[in-house]
């Protein structure tokens, strides 16, 4: 059995993270499933989904780090073909990831007290998400 609903999310642009552990807990509890996974997919590349524990202090820290890791700059070939100022976005979400699995155990997404699903925005521009939650069971 799969069941599948889009979680819209309008973002701020470059390091803005949600947290979207409740809308997905919903989605779980919709769907019936007591015992499966539920797949958590951003549509984009410039976008990241994961898991944190999301307060503020982790919520500054990790697009901090990841732009320590990976700073913006005009020297990535994405600039060098488009100049859009994004090169760093697009790697940043590919070192992340686009998705998440997370098991469910008594229809409900199976995560510890301190953990949420996040979904960070590396792009610079606002922009409006659109992610696929998919429950399997």
């Amino acid at each position: 059995m799969a069941f599948q609903r889009k979680i819209d999310v309008g973002t701020r642009g470059h390091g803005d993270i949600h947290d979207i552990t409740d809308q997905v807990t919903q989605i779980v509890a919709e769907s019936g499933v007591t015992i499966g996974t539920v797949h958590v997919f951003n549509i984009g590349s410039t976008g990241a989904i994961g898991t944190i524990e999301f307060e503020p202090g982790l919520g500054r820290d990790l697009p901090e780090v990841l732009d320590k890791l990976i700073p913006p700059s005009k020297d990535y070939g994405h600039e060098e073909m488009w100049h859009d100022g994004n090169g760093h976005s697009h790697l940043q979400a590919t070192w992340l990831g686009p998705s998440l699995t997370v098991p469910i155990t008594d229809g409900r997404p199976a995560l510890g007290r301190w953990q949420q699903i996040f979904l960070l925005e590396c792009d610079i521009r606002p922009r409006n998400r659109s992610v696929v939650v998919t429950v399997s069971g």
